[in-house]
């Protein structure tokens, strides 16, 4: 029988039981050392507080009992104290951290004085990460985390476990929210699903891009500003302005190259997986139809470079929380092509003939070309220098807005994670007649929206883009991707994997003929 929600006598710990979807709702245990990888922070501050005057007096060459200056007994006695009590702690957080997978949740329960329940439905996993700090990754521990439709930035997290459980663990939740049937005698034998790798960013890349990024700007303008003011001023000491810039720059360049350094992209039936970092290591698997859009940037210094930038919106990242920039990042830096490769995994039909003519005039064209509709010519008065690029084109499956004269930007929004549509219209856009069409997915960090419209145009739009999400909804795959669907035959583990790679394969086949015509 399983254990009663609110029950705390032992259960069998994780490293024995069976990490899989259990009918019988068996509660395991975290690995013994995982409070000691989260709070590995309070005994290097309990370390420095009660060693401080040690270290100073060892580096002066001063003996320990003469820092100690006859206190030695009472320090040792209040540290000891300390240890107990926050060794004490770790283990009943341990001992009172359990989780339970059946066969449509995930469950949770932490907390020693305050208690806390937390529950995801398995056929609403949005993502699912598995997470590798730097310390567990020197225990061989990984943090897996779950991202729903309805959990926000307090995702379930199940930290930590034995890294191979942790992926078998998420090989057999992505198995049973795609629908396939496991068998009953061993769920725990999911098998993991094969994929292919679509790309690998280059270290190099993404130190050049990392130097060539709005920071570098930043930085270039800050030195001239504090030159300026210690010129004015006639002293070099105003120079010392820019030291926490310098800390700043120094954050953001360590910040976007420990994040994006070894990225790689592949592609598997459960979804797309994305690997990155360097001291921290994640892992996520985003499935099939989750990504509710997508925005291609670049900066102003990539475009010599040709580097693009991927954004995403998934349901369940949000636009804030740990890790938000990295977690919402489909690509940190890339070529044309790269981007192309992407794009064909987040929407493999692209609903027109000519996709390399359609989204290339969207990276990085202008006018009415390649089907796209612009802000009429009186839009130079609020956008001169971007209003022959500012614009849009549908295709059967997606709707592409594109923007930016300096800072290019294409959304691209499938038709059915079109949640609603809303008309924007200032005082100033009102008198010359233009107004901003605005698509609302789910919070994330790509805000798509067509600027600057003629009302008429925006109108139209309006209600064409809701004709075309409706019909996209209605004809939309279920929620278990994988399950059998009306009029069709029965799932199997292979026919998407199939259908996937042979539509990359055709992808693939394309990019090498553009480039070869390049």
């Amino acid at each position: 029988m399983p254990e009663p929600l609110s029950g705390t006598g032992a259960g069998p710990d994780g490293a024995s039981g069976t990490l899989a979807p259990d009918p019988a709702g068996t509660w395991h245990r975290v690995h013994p050392v995982s409070p000691f990888v989260r709070g590995w922070i309070a005994l290097a501050a309990i370390a420095y507080f009660f060693g401080r005057d040690w270290f100073e007096g060892f580096f002066r060459g001063e003996p320990v009992w003469a820092v100690a200056d006859g206190r030695l007994g009472w320090t040792a006695a209040a540290l000891g104290v300390v240890l107990v009590l926050l060794v004490g702690g770790y283990v009943l957080s341990w001992w009172f951290t359990r989780y339970q997978i059946t066969g449509d949740h995930v469950r949770v329960n932490s907390g020693i004085l305050f208690r806390q329940h937390r529950q995801a439905r398995l056929d609403r996993v949005q993502a699912i990460d598995i997470v590798q700090p730097l310390l567990a990754r020197i225990f061989a521990l990984a943090e897996l985390k779950f991202e729903v439709a309805d959990a926000g930035e307090s995702a379930v997290r199940l930290a930590y476990l034995p890294l191979a459980d942790a992926q078998r663990l998420r090989a057999a939740i992505l198995a049973h929210a795609a629908g396939i049937r496991l068998d009953p005698a061993k769920p725990e034998e999911a098998p993991e699903a094969p994929e292919q790798q679509v790309l690998a960013v280059p270290g190099g890349r993404v130190a050049g891009a990392a130097l060539l990024s709005g920071t570098t700007v930043f930085l270039v303008l800050a030195v001239a500003a504090a030159a300026v003011l210690a010129w004015l001023a006639d002293t070099p000491a105003a120079m010392a302005v820019l030291l926490p810039t310098l800390f700043g720059t120094a954050a953001g360049y360590w910040g976007f190259f420990s994040t994006a350094y070894n990225f790689r992209a592949a592609i598997s039936p459960d979804g797309i997986r994305l690997r990155y970092g360097l001291l921290e290591t994640r892992a996520q698997t985003v499935p099939p139809g989750r990504v509710q859009a997508v925005s291609v940037s670049q900066p102003p210094l990539w475009r010599a470079k040709g580097w693009y930038r991927m954004r995403v919106n998934v349901a369940g990242y949000g636009a804030g929380g740990e890790n938000a920039a990295a977690r919402t990042t489909l690509l940190p830096v890339g070529t044309r092509q790269d981007v192309m490769q992407i794009l064909a995994l987040v929407l493999p039909d692209p609903g027109t003939p000519d996709p390399l003519a359609v989204f290339g005039a969207g990276l990085a064209g202008s006018g009415s070309g390649a089907g796209f509709r612009t802000s009429p010519r009186r839009a130079r008065w609020l956008s001169p220098l971007s209003f022959r690029r500012n614009g849009y084109a549908a295709t059967g499956t997606a709707l592409l807005a594109r923007s930016g004269a300096l800072w290019r930007e294409l959304a691209v929004v499938p038709h059915e994670r079109t949640q609603s549509i809303a008309l924007h219209q200032g005082p100033l856009a009102r008198r010359l007649g233009l107004a901003d069409l605005r698509l609302h997915t789910t919070v994330g960090p790509v805000d798509p929206r067509v600027r600057q419209l003629d009302t008429a145009a925006a109108r139209l739009l309006f209600d064409e883009q809701a004709a075309r999400a409706a019909a996209a909804r209605r004809i939309a795959v279920p929620e278990r991707w994988l399950e059998q669907r009306p009029g069709s035959g029965p799932a199997t583990d292979t026919g998407p994997a199939i259908a996937v790679n042979d539509a990359q394969d055709e992808k693939d086949e394309q990019l090498e003929q553009d480039h070869g015509r390049g």
